[in-house]
């Protein structure tokens, strides 16, 4: 079964005013998405990062991929590397394996429609029938501003979430429309006393609901301390509370908490150093940057053999990417917290067919389906592509963004 042709396809979609330690999301969220052809007409379905920069370096693989078997995957990565690694434009290594992300997955749901089977079973098959996600909890503005005047145009279904009052409210909305089970609050935005108050609101309001807090490395080590000593008993882990692993490993050895990280430890090579240091407890594994399926089955497997706990990174993503982290996590043993989704934010413009991935009871259950269980919707993919054409976005800039509205806001960190 060989590839005949790659289409990369950008695309924008609405995504609200989420805060966080980079600033503000902007109106549009950026996507791409890939559809490997191969013999027969079957195409796989792959979503990556977005941007313009992004698209054209997958657009620069394409070459490399047409002509390789879709079940050669060594040979597809291989081909990316050789084609995209050299020259005056070489990529970085983290680069290449987010090029190859999208790709491996388009891949792996080709190879699951050829087979009929699901891509889960093509990971080694599937450890549970059902994927727990968390409810993914974010201080918010109640929309977007105009840029002009800096006025809220109007309260979006969600609404402000700037207090801890205002976190309850949005933890109870999403866990009375989807039965979440546990809660991640995404931090590093408002001074730690704000967002220490907003973990025992979050405690109070739901009991015995395991919590965590995600600073994005906002903090020093003495404020992590402190945190730590205020609401660490509250927590089910904290997550990259400091940058790099020399702070996480003291403010582990100083607490004793569980950190994770999906900061700090993305790739291989970063894995040895994290352990000899104890720096980190829980990968957040990403597929989207660890290199796709295959790969970020295999960081499964080392966690396991290092005692690490595992779970899944998030960004801004619609449904293949989502139907893409549900395989994988069906069929990752090791897979031991619930996983981060934004979809939650963004399922309103999907690029598929409704109904193959609802969250019931904070989890999704594993598409039964040939590959990855969905189906693009074209005229949908149509209708974003035209979006990112005519937004004129191409690149994502969180604090640029609120820096229309914040002209002092400084993104250098630790902040607190």
């Amino acid at each position: 079964m060989i590839i005949r042709d790659v289409i990369v396809t950008p695309i924008a979609f609405r995504d609200p005013p989420l805060l966080n330690v980079a600033g503000v999301h902007e109106p549009l969220a950026l996507r791409s998405i890939v559809q490997v052809v191969v013999d027969g007409g079957v195409v796989g379905l792959g979503e990556g990062n977005g941007g313009a920069e992004f698209t054209e370096w997958l657009r620069r693989a394409v070459p490399a991929v047409i002509g390789k078997s879709v079940f050669d995957l060594n040979g597809i990565e291989r081909a990316i590397d050789e084609a995209l690694s050299f020259g005056a434009d070489a990529l970085a290594r983290r680069d290449l394996r987010s090029v190859l992300a999208p790709i491996d997955v388009a891949a792996h749901d080709a190879q699951g429609k050829i087979l009929g089977l699901p891509v889960s079973e093509l990971l080694g098959g599937a450890v549970r029938r059902r994927v727990p996600y968390s409810a993914y909890l974010f201080y918010k503005w109640a929309d977007h501003p105009d840029a002009g005047t800096g006025r809220i145009a109007g309260a979006d279904e969600w609404g402000e979430a700037t207090t801890p009052d205002g976190i309850v409210a949005q933890a109870r909305a999403l866990i009375d429309r989807y039965g979440f089970e546990s809660i991640k609050l995404k931090a590093g935005v408002l001074p730690p006393d704000e967002e220490i108050a907003a973990i025992r609101a979050l405690a109070e309001a739901f009991p015995g609901y395991p919590l965590r807090i995600d600073p994005n490395g906002a903090w020093t080590v003495e404020t992590a301390e402190r945190v730590a000593a205020e609401v660490g008993g509250l927590l089910e882990y904290l997550e990259d509370p400091v940058l790099g692993l020399d702070g996480m490993s003291q403010v582990r050895a100083a607490t004793g908490l569980p950190l994770a990280t999906n900061m700090c430890v993305v790739a291989f090579e970063q894995i040895p150093e994290a352990v000899r240091k104890d720096s980190v407890q829980i990968i957040l594994g990403d597929h989207h940057y660890w290199g796709g399926l295959r790969h970020t089955r295999e960081l499964g497997m080392v966690c396991e053999t290092f005692g690490i706990g595992l779970s899944m990174h998030s960004n801004s993503h619609l449904g293949i990417s989502f139907a893409a982290m549900t395989h994988l996590a069906a069929a990752s043993p090791g897979l031991t917290y619930a996983c981060d989704t934004h979809y939650p934010w963004n399922r309103g413009d999907d690029v598929i067919v409704p109904g193959a991935l609802e969250i019931v009871g904070g989890s999704v259950a594993v598409p039964t389906g040939p590959g990855l269980g969905v189906e693009l919707d074209e005229a949908a993919l149509a209708r974003q592509h035209r979006v990112y054409l005519d937004s004129g976005r191409r690149e994502r800039d969180d604090a640029g963004y609120i820096r229309r509205f914040q002209p002092d806001f400084d993104p250098r960190l630790p902040r607190f």
